[in-house]
């Protein structure tokens, strides 16, 4: 479960810095309102990664917590460089949570195939929360133009 645990953590830090980003580097007529939502989400992730390494450390593991552990073993795809408008973070943003969302419930279903009914409870709980922040982004590419 640790392994687990720390493969999930990864992609967590992963998330939370691509979040960062986008907040950082939005620009366009959407700019105040995305660069609100980034930083949320960033926020948000905050507490995922915490909670995930927290487990970890209960259950008896060490975490691999750092920014190069996080390059190293996350299965993330790679955000885009460069990019500076609302549709282009929003469309990396989107595909970064869904990627995001995927893992954790995958993250679900061998927590309970490991009767570990706890951490498959957090594991839920944060898939929670990315599903929200996924249809939050996603909203943006519904309404025409």
């Amino acid at each position: 479960m640790v392994e687990l645990l720390n493969a999930r953590l990864a992609d967590s830090v992963d998330l939370h810095l691509q979040m960062k980003q986008a907040h950082w580097n939005v620009k366009g007529p959407n700019f105040i309102g995305l660069h609100k939502l980034f930083d949320e989400i960033y926020e948000a992730t905050e507490e995922y990664v915490d909670k995930i390494a927290e487990r970890a450390v209960m259950l008896g593991g060490t975490v691999n917590g750092t920014a190069r552990a996080a390059v190293a073993n996350s299965k993330l795809p790679e955000f885009p460089k460069g990019i500076v408008t609302g549709v282009a973070h929003v469309q990396a943003v989107t595909k970064a949570l869904a990627a995001y969302a995927s893992e954790i419930r995958d993250a679900i279903d061998k927590a309970e195939k490991h009767k570990d009914a706890d951490s498959a409870d957090l594991f839920t709980e944060v898939s929670r929360g990315a599903d929200k922040w996924l249809w939050f982004v996603e909203a943006h590419t519904q309404a025409p133009s």
